[in-house]
């Protein structure tokens, strides 16, 4: 998962949603980020669940057509207090990452602690800290919207050493509670 192939690596990073799946596209080249596009894909409740699904898989495809990412990074689900929420939730990243697997795309998963640990530095940081974060990061002239904000962080996450962060077992690192723990002799 290193960039070492691509000279510039594009990343793809997702927060998906049955209402709204946030996207956002950055470039990465040796430590420099840069921001490409973001945005929302939106279904319509009034739709059927599998239109709404559809509209999701649909949209992510095209996007990964028109701007041609070498990795892709999603959003892990957690359960809710409303089990119904929560597999409707999963619904909706079963399409992302189908539509992402479906491009070609390797996807990366990360919880949403483990990508405001790497963007902000605190795990439990809200919405607004993470907008304004990915805003000094990338250099945006304002704050994105909150759920392109949540796939740009996603990205932000897997350029900075996310690729580490995904491989947390194999690392020596461990999330607990939110926290990144260092084992004895990791990363020596």
């Amino acid at each position: 998962m290193s960039d070492s192939g691509y000279g510039v690596l594009r990343i793809l990073g997702v927060d998906p949603g049955l209402r709204i799946t946030g996207f956002g596209f950055i470039e990465k080249a040796g430590n420099r980020l840069s921001y490409l596009a973001s945005g929302c894909i939106r279904t319509n409740v009034r739709d059927s669940l599998p239109v709404r699904l559809g509209t999701i898989h649909t949209g992510l495809r095209e996007l990964v057509q028109q701007h041609a990412p070498h990795q892709a990074a999603a959003e892990i689900v957690f359960v809710n207090v409303n089990p119904q929420s929560t597999l409707l939730l999963g619904q909706a990243r079963g399409a992302a990452i189908t539509a992402l697997v479906a491009s070609g795309l390797d996807v990366a998963e990360y919880t949403a602690l483990q990508v405001k640990q790497a963007v902000v530095g605190n795990g439990h940081a809200d919405k607004v800290q993470v907008q304004h974060m990915v805003r000094r990061l990338l250099s945006l002239s304002a704050d994105p919207s909150p759920d392109a904000a949540d796939a740009l962080a996603c990205a932000i996450a897997h350029a900075h050493g996310g690729q580490g962060l995904g491989r947390l077992a194999s690392g020596g690192l461990q999330v607990r509670k939110g926290r990144l723990i260092v084992r004895k002799g990791a990363g020596q």
